[in-house]
């Protein structure tokens, strides 16, 4: 546990290196922080912090970096979870307010919007479709053997898929398998659809296989396929001087290159709206140089998916989680 005093100047010497990338001394925690002590006395503090590991030395000054640790305490402890200006909040709300069709507009604008706020790459994924509850499917007949499906779950997902047939069908058969396919699967998981709907549609509907079987077969598909990953700002973290090293700028474009590491990143979160991992707390190898902030899409309850940043052990914690906070307040505003 750590004393006031020792969390005051944990707090400016992470807060100053986020901003100048730069190693710490004690001179310019003096002159630009406030702190109400000496040089001498923040010299002893930093020292202490580094024997308890909250502190790293860097071989080319006397100046002090965070570790993980001091990271982790930080932002568990210490950070300000209110870091957005007016500018940022009016900028937000504009980006918001924008008119959205399907939820995976929504997801890929709140994902933009947090890259252009924070200056770091986000990635999003939708929600895991097996979860979904079935809203309503919606069958148009386009031609004698062609059809359309429309699924609607409760999230908001919109999937359409097209059915071909090795028979005719009729606009009644159509509009028979609206009722029976509804009627069975309205408000159900999208995992049901398996076979022994197949059987139950056969025996209800008295249609041949050759009609039920592509319908069954292609809802499956359309419904199970991999949820498409958007990447925003991937210039972004560029800028970053982290990335002037070819290693680490290899290693995050490989990173960004694999869909599956992306999945499960976002993925691996826990129940809570935000989950922080840094460095070494990462479960996968290729994202021990990384931190990564994951943000659970929520709507009132209903899980849109998740958006993740990925940056430097550096990363402007205040920031990112401020401006997460925010946008899930704003999109939780005036729901029914």
């Amino acid at each position: 546990m750590l004393d006031e005093r020792k969390k005051k100047v944990l707090q400016a010497i992470v807060e100053e290196y986020i901003n100048t990338a730069e190693p710490v001394s004690s001179n310019a925690l003096t002159h630009t922080h406030g702190l109400e002590c000496s040089s001498a006395t923040i010299r002893n503090e930093m020292s202490e912090l580094e024997k308890s590991g909250f502190l790293d030395k860097t071989h080319t000054s006397s100046g002090r970096v965070p570790s993980a640790k001091g990271y982790r305490y930080y932002v568990d402890e210490l950070l300000n979870d209110n870091d957005i200006s007016l500018e940022e909040i009016k900028y937000i709300s504009s980006k918001l307010e924008t008119k959205i069709n399907e939820i995976e507009d929504l997801t890929k604008i709140t994902a933009n919007t947090i890259s252009e706020v924070t200056h770091y790459t986000t990635v999003s994924i939708g929600p895991k479709t097996t979860t979904q509850l079935i809203e309503e499917i919606k069958f148009v007949l386009l031609g004698s053997r062609m059809m359309m499906a429309v699924i609607l779950t409760d999230s908001g997902l919109v999937k359409e898929t097209i059915i071909k047939f090795d028979e005719d069908v009729t606009e009644k058969q159509v509009e028979t398998m609206n009722y029976m396919f509804n009627n069975k699967l309205k408000h159900q998981p999208i995992e049901n659809i398996d076979r022994p709907l197949e059987e139950y549609l056969y025996d209800e509907m008295t249609y041949s296989v050759n009609v039920i079987k592509p319908i069954v077969v292609q809802i499956k598909k359309v419904l199970e396929e991999e949820n498409k990953i958007y990447l925003e700002g991937t210039n972004k973290s560029f800028d970053l001087p982290e990335f002037n090293s070819l290693e680490v700028a290899k290693n995050f474009v490989n990173i960004l290159d694999t869909k599956e590491l992306i999945a499960d990143m976002l993925n691996s979160g826990f129940a809570e709206d935000i989950n922080v991992y840094i460095g070494e707390e990462n479960e996968k190898q290729e994202l021990k140089d990384f931190s990564v902030v994951t943000f659970k899409h929520k709507v009132n309850g209903r899980d849109l998916g998740t958006i993740g940043i990925i940056g430097p052990k550096r990363m402007d914690y205040s920031k990112v989680i401020s401006v997460m906070k925010y946008i899930s307040k704003k999109l939780n505003e005036g729901k029914e």
